[in-house]
């Protein structure tokens, strides 16, 4: 109920109305006082009704000083007024509560209107909650798939990093085998030109000595070709070593790319997840 009004309130406002040529109704009289609620308005608009005939029925006149004749024809008119006035407040009345009825069933369907208005805006709340759970929901799926990510990334990062170190390392490996099987083979070519050169020295000095200088010869030829086999088994072994470690430099190369491929997804996935997370 809006602020209290009274049925004088009420009574007056339709009075008012009266005065100034128009019809009470609930409606009217609300916009007059600017506050009422419908039932309120309509129940005290009803006593107003109810006493308009008393309120309109003017006093009947004293005629005991006046002729009989006359003192019944007044009476007559007097009560044919009344009879006219009755009907009028009656034809009123009944048009006041037509008017009535039908602004109460208005007032039925405003309320059948707002109820079903209710209705439906407790089942958009509720749609709404319902919603912002699952958007709340998703949006921890998606926080914990981020946080999947930064990690996968990070351990990507790390092993590629322990890759990079495990290539370097093998680098300098090969450089290290590199560098020796050079050495060994300046150092097998020097003894092989040394041979040479001393047999050829030998065999000179032996011209009379050639049985002596033969068996030196031999003897040398032998040595030349153990040193050509050492040199042989040694060129083959550092190329062995040489060859397992460019293979482990190769796998190592390969393994590097797979880390980088990994992290370029990964980062491309962390950059599809919306920023407002």
């Amino acid at each position: 109920m809006a602020r209290g009004i009274t049925e004088s309130d009420v009574h007056t406002a339709a009075d008012e109305l009266v005065a100034s040529g128009e019809r009470p109704t609930v409606e009217r009289i609300r916009a007059h006082l600017g506050t009422g609620s419908p039932n309120t308005v309509t129940r005290w608009l009803e006593t107003w009704w109810k006493n308009l005939g008393l309120r309109l029925q003017p006093k009947r006149p004293d005629l005991k000083d006046a002729p009989t004749a006359l003192a019944e024809l007044a009476g007559q008119w007097w009560a044919l007024a009344l009879q006219h006035a009755r009907e009028s407040v009656l034809e009123e009345l009944a048009e006041a509560k037509q008017s009535l009825a039908v602004e109460s069933d208005e007032l039925r369907v405003q309320q059948q209107n707002f109820a079903e208005e209710a209705s439906e805006l407790h089942a958009k709340a509720t749609a709404s909650a319902h919603a912002e759970s699952l958007a709340l929901t998703q949006v921890g799926e998606l926080r914990q798939l981020v946080d999947q990510l930064q990690s996968q990334l990070t351990e990507s990062t790390q092993q590629r990093a322990s890759v990079d170190q495990r290539l370097d390392q093998l680098g300098v490996a090969k450089q290290a085998l590199e560098a020796r099987l050079h050495e060994e083979q300046e150092l097998a070519r020097s003894e092989r030109e040394s041979l040479m050169e001393h047999a050829r020295s030998v065999e000179d000095r032996s011209a009379r000595e050639i049985d002596q200088a033969r068996q030196q010869t031999k003897d040398l030829q032998t040595k030349l070709a153990s040193a050509e086999k050492l040199r042989a088994t040694t060129e083959q072994s550092l190329a062995s070593a040489l060859k397992a470690a460019q293979k482990a430099a190769t796998e190592a190369a390969k393994e590097m790319d797979r880390q980088r491929t990994r992290s370029e997804i990964l980062e491309e996935q962390l950059s599809k997840i919306p920023a407002a997370i």
